[in-house]
């Protein structure tokens, strides 16, 4: 497989024989990985995986650990976030696992695809037996590695710095890691796990605690809140202020030692750059220019308009000589000979003519025909084009009274059509007028007219904004301030009035039946409420028509002119802009009360909703789990407190958790709490020198135990009952629904396997009497419940439902005693836990095991997390 990283192979891999172990830290925040007998680890990286797709091949890459940020452009990590095989402090996804093992050995130097080194790994206080089978059957099936020792990493710690004087026999290791922390009580140098203890926070959860804080204080600024920016910002700043209260009312009344504890990050800051005003000459040079390309597009629109002069002269002449030539041909040969010409009849082609007439006078700037002529023309084509107009009605025939009444709606039309094109004429022609009497004014005074023209512009907005105001926030008070901004006061007039008299419709038909639109007064009430006399919302603004002439003539004429954009609030109307820019201040990042605040939930979890004990706390519970109360042997412990771990090497951690252990304990007592001498190695080196004694392998799980009883052994874990069943004829079908119904009903497993491999896993336990039992062909029932009767009984059940009289229960072994086929009676009838308990109440009988089932506390285990 290949790997993208930036860490270098080992070369000297083959250097070493086979029997030199090989020791890993796997630690949920960093991976470690040498040979034993040696002071520092070959290779360390971050214990996390992604794969993320190449950008210019497409092909998916392995990263593991830290890749360099510059090669990070290369790759696609949309879709592939970190990821970590650890869930707290156990590993549960071993598939992230073999990639990271993969990485590893390769790193070290391994060629072949086994490994040939005894391996020690180490593992957190407490680890499930499920992780830890999973780890050897990961190590033993896919690596092929001869043994394997497993190891707590915090013991090795212990032990390491115990053999450096650093620490006594008798004492208490505090291990606050990366995502929880433990403590472990020591007594004549073993390791007492009965008890040790646990809380789910650690350095992840400081890291974490730090990058939102700085987040919600600098919203502008979260993307370069990295995890990695926060977890280099804890290490180079954070630490644990001895008195957590007192400090919070130092930087509180913001003292001069507070000041000389704040420390500064200047984030990369350019300054906007500033607004320099053009110069006279720089004016003058722009206007220029714009000048240059006004005359240019004023040559090219005259040329335009030359060309199409000419083009309807053209035309023109040719239709004449047409009509000429029509004048020449007989009044029924018309039809035929135009034709070819795409006019069908004399009419229309003088219609055309005028119509051309017209654009060619209005292209060269002529006035139009005098009105009598127009007028005249326009009777001449109404008495051709509308024939019966003044011929009386009573000399028609009833289809001649609906041709006339058809011509004399589209006389009407055509009239109207023609009044509005001579008014727009008319207003154009105005409109021309005034521009070249401004246009005179500007070329006599520019100084004087660009000063009036503002002036307009100034007084033209502030009346529009003015009515937008009173629009959306309603009519003003007495006070001349805007009203509520209620709905109603947002609606016009005629708004509100549909709305009262929908309102009014609603309430007097809202019961009954709905009869609206019967009677005529509905349809009255129905065109009123249709009826839209919102003067504003219909009718054209003339101050907004204005307002748009103005910043027009402005744009031609003054190059410093800002059309104000829409919803921009003006200079006089004193509003505050939304947008403030960013200053040099603002790109200074202030670290001040995150600097404790963060640390401290090691000592109080509640801070970021985590109901477990702190720190300090932990040693007073582990030494009341002790099954011993000598007063002698927890003054041993307190005396030696040793503190391992990344987060242990905060500053202050040492004062502040001998003072927080001071106080839970009694007065006069000796406290003692010591630093290892490298809180993040010594795991690693404690585990290196127990590895490079000779009584190594003596303690580690060899291929051979894995493969011989290395699964029957699992299935030993907190059984209470084994019993053998005949297999004669059980179908692998049958065998797997057993297995399931056992597995869903009662905490029961199943296992078929040898006779001599189940009697090693069982030699030299409490289960060695069941060795009369292994002849012929068994599979195994191991009960993991102290409700054995249940287990059974589901077994016979499944025995008569399947008719399989053959396969018959063959001895059992419960409490050390050994139980014949014959005396199964015993143990089918025998009471459960809760039914003792219901029986020895007496009277209660029955309805007394609910309230058992209710109030019995569960057992604490081993790895139980300690709770606040």
């Amino acid at each position: 497989m290949a790997f993208v990283s930036r860490i270098r192979r080992q070369t000297d891999y083959n250097t070493y024989p086979s029997s030199i172990p090989i020791v890993i830290d796997n630690g949920a925040s960093y991976f470690r990985i040498g040979w034993a007998g040696e002071t520092e680890p070959r290779v360390v990286f971050r214990n996390i995986v992604q794969r993320p797709r190449h950008k210019a091949t497409g092909e998916t890459v392995t990263i593991v650990g830290d890749l360099d940020p510059a090669m990070m452009k290369y790759f696609d990590c949309t879709r592939s976030g970190p990821r970590t095989p650890f869930d707290s402090n156990v590993v549960y996804q071993f598939e992230i696992m073999e990639y990271i093992l993969d990485f590893a050995f390769d790193r070290l130097g391994a060629n072949g695809s086994g490994i040939d080194h005894p391996i020690l790994i180490t593992e957190c206080a407490c680890n499930p037996v499920q992780s830890r089978s999973k780890m050897a059957e990961l190590l033993f099936e896919t690596y092929g590695v001869p043994a394997v020792a497993f190891g707590v990493d915090a013991a090795f710690s212990y032990k390491y710095n115990q053999l450096h004087g650093i620490c006594k026999k008798d004492g208490i290791v505090l291990c606050p890691g990366f995502t929880t922390t433990h403590a472990i009580p020591f007594v004549d140098g073993e390791p007492i796990y009965k008890g040790s203890c646990r809380t789910n926070i650690g350095g992840y959860h400081v890291t974490d605690y730090l990058k939102q804080l700085l987040s919600l204080k600098y919203p502008f600024h979260s993307s370069r809140f990295t995890w990695e920016k926060a977890e280099d910002l804890k290490l180079e700043h954070c630490y644990i202020a001895p008195d957590y209260a007192s400090e919070i009312r130092l930087f509180q009344e913001g003292t001069k030692e507070a000041e000389e504890k704040t420390r500064y990050w200047q984030l990369p800051w350019i300054p906007p750059p500033t607004e320099v005003l053009p110069s006279e000459e720089e004016l003058a040079r722009k206007a220029a220019i714009r000048e240059k390309q006004g005359q240019r597009l004023r040559d090219m629109a005259e040329a335009k308009r030359l060309s199409k002069i000419n083009e309807m002269d053209n035309q023109l002449t040719s239709l004449h000589f047409l009509l000429k030539q029509v004048d020449q041909v007989e009044e029924d040969d018309i039809p035929t000979f135009l034709s070819d010409t795409g006019y069908a009849s004399r009419q229309e082609l003088e219609s055309t003519i005028t119509k051309v007439t017209q654009s060619l006078r209005k292209a060269r700037g002529e006035p139009k025909n005098e009105p009598a002529e127009s007028e005249e023309n326009t009777d001449s084509l109404n008495n051709e084009k509308y024939p019966l107009m003044n011929v009386p009605d009573d000399i028609l025939t009833p289809e001649q009274l609906k041709d006339k009444r058809r011509q004399m709606f589209l006389k009407t039309t055509a009239e109207g059509r023609l009044r509005a094109r001579q008014k727009r004429n008319e207003e154009e022609l105005e409109k021309e007028k005034r521009n070249q009497l401004e246009e005179e004014r500007r070329r006599e005074n520019p100084e004087s007219y660009l000063e009036e023209m503002q002036a307009q512009y100034k007084e033209v907005l502030e009346r529009v904004e003015q009515k937008k105001r009173l629009k959306t926030n309603g009519s003003s008070n007495g006070n001349n301030k805007s009203g509520g901004v209620g709905r109603g006061e947002r609606l016009s007039a005629a708004q509100r009035e549909r709305m009262r008299l929908l309102t009014t419709a609603a309430f007097d038909r809202g019961k009954g039946e709905d009869t609206f639109g019967t009677k005529d007064e509905d349809w009255q009430l129905y065109k009123l409420m249709s009826k839209d006399n919102d003067d504003d919302d219909e009718q054209p603004d003339s101050d907004e028509a204005e307002l748009a002439r103005l910043s027009s003539r402005l744009q031609d004429i003054d190059p410093t002119f800002v059309q104000k954009v829409e919803g921009e609030s003006s200079q006089t109307s004193g509003e505050v802009p939304r947008v403030r820019l960013l200053t040099e201040e603002d790109y200074k990042i202030v670290i001040g009360i995150e600097r404790f605040r963060c640390p401290e939930i090691l000592f109080h979890p509640n801070l970021i909703g985590i109901d477990q004990v702190g720190l300090d706390e932990m040693a007073g519970t582990s030494i009341r789990r002790l099954p011993h109360d000598e007063k002698e042997i927890e003054e041993r412990l307190t005396s030696s407190i040793l503190m391992t771990g990344g987060c242990s090497l905060l500053p202050g951690m040492k004062e502040r958790l001998e003072c927080g252990i001071r106080m839970i304990r009694p007065c006069g007592s000796p406290i003692d709490v010591v630093r290892a001498m490298d809180p993040v190695l010594d795991a690693w080196r404690g585990a290196s020198a127990f590895a490079a004694n000779l009584n190594f392998l003596g303690n580690a799980f060899t291929k051979t135990d894995y493969y011989e009883k290395g699964k029957t052994k699992i299935n030993l874990e907190n059984c209470h009952f084994i019993t053998g069943i005949n297999y004669n004829g059980l179908s692998v079908k049958q065998l797997q629904e057993l297995r399931g119904i056992l597995r869903e009903n009662t905490n029961t497993k199943l296992l078929v396997a040898k006779n001599t491999l189940v009697y090693k896993a069982l030699e030299g336990t409490k289960w060695e009497s069941l060795k009369p039992c292994m002849k012929g062909m068994n599979a195994w029932l191991f009960v993991q419940s102290e409700d054995i009767p249940a287990a059974l009984k589901t077994f016979i059940n499944f025995q008569k439902e399947k008719k399989l009289y053959d396969n018959n229960l063959g001895g059992a072994v419960f409490e050390e005693k050994l139980y014949a086929p014959q005396d199964y009676k015993v143990i089918e009838t025998m009471p459960s836990r809760a039914d003792v308990y219901g029986m020895m109440l007496g009277s209660l009988h029955w309805p007394a095991l609910d309230l058992v089932n209710a109030l019995q506390a569960p057992t604490a285990t081993e790895n139980e997390t300690v709770v606040a």
